[in-house]
């Protein structure tokens, strides 16, 4: 078993519950942890035989690109994709977090943390 991370991924989007922010939108940190045999690709140092964090950079952008009331329904949609788009992934995480949030501070990021494993 090993783990890739895709770290920092920076976008920005127009999640939220305030009509203000799915107007103006903000700006969004993403970062995935994900668990799956890595162990043929290190032999055959073949993209195929691996997960390609091309491929996960591009369901994080595409998924954040859709508007949602909460982080937490655009976690849960990013982590169906992944386990839906990949056989070789076992377990992921993701952390989504909203920079600067409106909540009436001084408050540099709010995160939530989802984790999931595939069903057998």
């Amino acid at each position: 078993m090993g783990i890739i991370k895709v770290e920092n991924i920076r976008v920005f989007a127009y999640h939220g519950c305030l009509k203000e922010e799915t107007k103006i939108g903000s700006d969004y940190r993403v970062d995935l942890e994900v668990k799956a045999d890595l162990q043929n690709s290190a032999i055959s140092d073949k993209l195929s035989d691996t997960v390609d964090y091309v491929f996960l950079n591009r369901i994080i952008k595409e998924e954040m690109d859709i508007a949602s009331h909460l982080l937490e329904a655009v976690a849960k949609r990013i982590l169906n994709r992944i386990f839906n788009e990949d056989k070789l992934i076992k377990k992921a995480t993701v952390w989504v977090s909203k920079l600067n949030p409106p909540i009436g501070g001084d408050v540099e990021s709010v995160t939530i943390k989802m984790t999931d494993k595939r069903k057998k």
